[in-house]
């Protein structure tokens, strides 16, 4: 599964208000969100295509909280985050977009990404009107999840400030905070102890990897920019959320899902789906090759019974049809009756005869067929014919005022 990683530009370098000029874009392209295959700038209708687009947003454009989850209903759940971060941020409600932590647990401290809200708005346009929409947005820096082990981490990274001049900044975070302090600062020097006490893991992109190992007084692992981008896809982060939040989200899903599914993570389960399958397949076709044999078998038997039984038949097309006719051409010439003939069926209804039923007059006979008058009949007595006709397989009918005996077909219930 192709994955289009794109790294927002970062809004301090400009005013967050004003839209995005049309500059370059950093991106990446990876096969599976784990290796780099590639990665420039370009223009945002320039970008390779990809089965999924995802979106950075730069450690310095977000402002972490961590209030109580609000217990309110998911169409209520934004109004009531406002309302409880309204004393902590300082921008106007409707200009903040935030976004709340994965596995969210209504009654307990959650973490808040608070952003610039035109500003995140003017980016995810400027992607969509070059045909990126993007599936997930993500943070690069954001506060370990305790479910994930709460790990501690700092970063140092080249920032630009207002002005143009790139500075070294670092990155913060663990299961408590999340911020991004200048080195120039004090307030840095002053939390470098009681994160080195908690055993931080100190990295460095190359730019900044000298002014890191200067102010550590010690070597940093360097990590670029890239690697740290594809970190934060691998999070269960998406800010994505609320207003921001895709419409479409069940075609956004399918396609999710069927990406994932299509991912290498997914290889070894596709190639067992597929062996159950062809198996499934070549069983099916043994179990008819089977079934196919065992009814030619029975078919040679019956050619094989007809012409032992009946020698003169020269040419087997219906061994059940000439079969039956050849017996039934046997017991005429010998002079006895067949089952659809007059004897047996009269002896089947003398047999069956309801009690205290005078005799039957006017017969009608044709092979196959008994008919009598059914004026005088009661239902009751009809019922009683049928049901004892029933057990020696024979049928009655009642139809334009005359009972019809005769064998049931096949096809009709008895």
């Amino acid at each position: 599964m192709a994955l289009l990683v794109i790294l927002l530009p970062d809004p301090v370098a400009a005013d967050a208000a004003a839209p995005p000029e049309p500059s370059a874009l950093t991106w990446l392209l990876s096969p599976d969100g784990l290796v780099l295959s590639r990665q420039s700038e370009s223009a945002p209708a320039l970008c390779p295509r990809a089965d999924s687009v995802v979106a950075v947003v730069p450690a310095t454009a977000i402002a972490w909280h961590r209030p109580m989850a609000p217990r309110a209903p998911a169409n209520r759940l934004r109004a009531a985050l406002g309302g409880m971060l309204e004393e902590q941020v300082l921008a106007d409600d409707d200009n903040l977009h935030l976004a709340l932590a994965p596995r969210a647990i209504p009654g307990s401290p959650v973490w808040v990404a608070a952003m610039n809200k035109p500003w995140l708005q003017a980016q995810l346009a400027r992607l969509a009107t070059a045909g990126l929409v993007v599936d997930r947005l993500v943070p690069a820096l954001a506060p370990a999840l305790l479910a994930d082990g709460g790990a501690a981490s700092a970063h140092f990274f080249s920032h630009a400030d207002p002005a143009g001049a790139e500075q070294t900044w670092l990155a913060l975070s663990d299961a408590d905070q999340a911020l991004c302090l200048p080195l120039a600062g004090g307030l840095a020097r002053a939390l470098q102890a009681r994160w080195s006490a908690r055993g931080a893991t100190f990295s460095a992109t190359p730019a900044s990897a000298a002014a890191a190992e200067q102010w550590l007084g010690g070597p940093v692992a360097v990590r670029s920019a890239a690697e740290q981008a594809l970190a934060a896809v691998r999070t269960p982060w998406n800010l994505l959320q609320f207003d921001l939040a895709p419409q479409h989200r069940g075609s956004l899903a399918l396609g999710r899902l069927g990406r994932q599914l299509l991912s290498p993570a997914w290889a070894p389960a596709r190639w067992g789906v597929l062996a159950l399958l062809l198996l499934q397949l070549a069983g099916l076709n043994l179990m008819a090759w089977q079934q196919a044999r065992a009814l030619t078998d029975k078919r040679q038997a019956m050619d094989a019974l007809l012409r032992a039984s009946h020698p003169q038949v020269r040419a087997v097309l219906d061994a059940p049809v000439q079969m039956q006719r050849e017996t039934a051409a046997l017991r005429v010439a010998a002079g006895m009756p067949g089952e659809d003939d007059f004897e047996p069926m009269a002896a089947a209804a003398a047999a069956a005869w309801p009690d205290g039923q005078p005799p039957a007059a006017q017969l009608r006979f044709e092979p196959g067929r008994l008919s009598l008058p059914a004026s005088g009949w009661q239902a009751p007595q009809i019922e009683q014919l049928r049901s004892r006709l029933q057990p020696a397989g024979w049928a009655l009918d009642n139809s334009e005022g005359r009972l019809v005996i005769h064998r049931p077909s096949p096809q009709s219930p008895r």
